[in-house]
């Protein structure tokens, strides 16, 4: 038998560090955030600019400067909407979305002609919104955790009775009639008299008025939902997507990311040990933990309040119901589903480039416990540590990051904890390994490879 010569085993070598090397590759997801179109944006808000002065123009002489007021509240939160560059851009998603309007429109006549248009937000708040002058923005955070198009229909439906329905203006229109009503006028005359006191008594009068264009009554909100089922009823969406909407928005503010098992979990080297008091709980008056067993309080810091009660009032208003055509109609849930992968990652990098970093990190942490070792959430987190030790160093760490709150859910507020106890020192040697335990194998992924230079060199400062 002729003894074997070393090319078969070279060969096998090379063979095998090329399969090494490609599943190393494989372990890299394919996102990288969607450039946004800077020209798209600038015409697009002076586009608006110009709609919303020719509005103010045509707003009635009667108590003319509270409305004007009002109005420019209104624009300078769309504005800001541009101005922080919180519209996506991307022409793939942005085609999704028009054909998704389209399918709507053609269904409901009575909005051929209705000015309006829709956007996706970059936020990661699950909420839709008509933000006024005809916008609709449909925020991916909500978007990501839908389970079909028919519930997507139904955020739009929604959004757009409220637009048909002018609930943005009636609320102006009543604010300003009230704040300029005989009664209040005659209590300012009156506070205005008095000796003592007159800021409190001012903001005690003006509490029930003080009027918020970014939020719909809970009078509103049932209101459109019962028009947005009448504009679902005429296309070939399934109408139980408007319950089956409610029960997740029901519910969609819960945790669902357990900071104190997570935590120590991911930081925990044998070279810079977790400790325990980074997460201990604080029940004192500062320590954010503070949540209330108060049900109707609880209902009220929801994102969307009310919604069993919501869902009662449509299932009563649709009893009865036929729908024609085929009710499982899917418009394209290829596309659906791919725009929903993709957002997830969407919103981590919005909320770093907007300069939260914290709520970056809490969503990062989210989505890395469902898909452990994605090269890209390895190194945001890289990223975020390394900006966080840049901020703290140049005491600019609040800009950057947010306060425990009763307002937020517990995990959040932990985690919120856990970096406001860390030191310079702490910051850079949790972030420095746990990198390290990703190199090398994840150096040929360039932000991987920048994140883990530059927390050696912070390790070295």
């Amino acid at each position: 038998m002729t003894k074997p010569t070393g090319a078969p085993c070279a060969l096998f070598t090379v063979l095998f560090l090329l399969f090494t090397c490609l599943s190393a590759q494989s372990q890299v997801k394919d996102f990288s955030p969607a450039a946004q179109d800077d020209l798209f944006l600038t015409n697009l808000s002076q586009k608006y600019l110009r709609q919303y002065k020719e509005n103010l123009d045509k707003l009635p002489s009667t108590n003319r400067k509270d409305l004007v007021e009002a109005y420019q509240h209104r624009w300078e939160n769309i504005k800001e909407k541009f101005d922080k560059k919180e519209i996506y851009t991307s022409r793939v998603a942005q085609d999704y979305l028009d054909r998704l309007v389209g399918v709507i429109r053609q269904a409901n006549p009575s909005l051929a002609n209705v000015p309006l248009s829709c956007y996706f937000s970059r936020s990661d708040i699950p909420n839709a919104a008509y933000i006024g002058e005809g916008i609709i923005l449909f925020n991916m955070g909500l978007f990501e955790r839908l389970e079909d198009e028919s519930q997507a229909a139904f955020v739009l439906c929604h959004e757009m009775a409220h637009l048909l329905l002018r609930h943005s203006e009636n609320s102006i229109d009543h604010y300003v009639t009230a704040i300029n009503s005989e009664e209040v006028q005659a209590e300012l005359r009156r506070i205005k008299r008095s000796e003592y006191q007159k800021h409190e008594q001012v903001q005690s009068l003006v509490k029930g008025l003080t009027f918020d264009s970014r939020r719909h009554s809970r009078d509103h909100e049932a209101q459109a939902d019962s028009m947005a089922v009448q504009l679902m009823r005429h296309t070939r969406f399934a109408l139980s997507g408007a319950l089956s909407t409610l029960a997740l928005l029901d519910v969609i503010d819960a945790d669902t990311l357990n900071t104190a098992v997570c935590l120590p979990a991911m930081f925990n080297a044998a070279a810079y040990p977790f400790r325990k008091k980074w997460t201990a709980r604080n029940d004192g008056l500062l320590g954010g933990h503070a949540l209330t067993t108060d049900t109707a309080m609880a209902d009220s810091l929801k994102t969307h309040p009310d919604c069993r009660k919501r869902t009662a009032l449509l299932v009563n208003l649709m009893k009865g119901w036929t729908q024609s055509g085929a009710v499982q109609y899917a418009l394209d849930s290829v596309n659906f589903t791919s725009l929903q992968r993709i957002f997830h990652y969407e919103t981590i990098e919005y909320a770093f480039v907007a300069d939260n970093y914290t709520r970056s990190l809490y969503l990062t942490l989210e989505l890395l416990q469902k898909t452990p070792g994605d090269a890209y959430l390895v190194s945001q987190i890289g990223r975020l540590f390394n900006g966080i030790y840049a901020a703290q160093k140049a005491h600019t760490l609040s800009k950057v990051i947010e306060l425990p709150s009763p307002g937020y859910p517990a995990n959040y507020n932990l985690l919120l904890q856990f970096i406001q106890r860390l030191y310079l020192e702490d910051i850079a040697s949790i972030n420095y390994y746990y990198l390290k335990q990703h190199h090398p194998q994840m150096d040929g992924y360039t932000p991987f490879k920048n994140a883990y230079e530059q927390s050696e060199r912070l390790m070295k400062n």
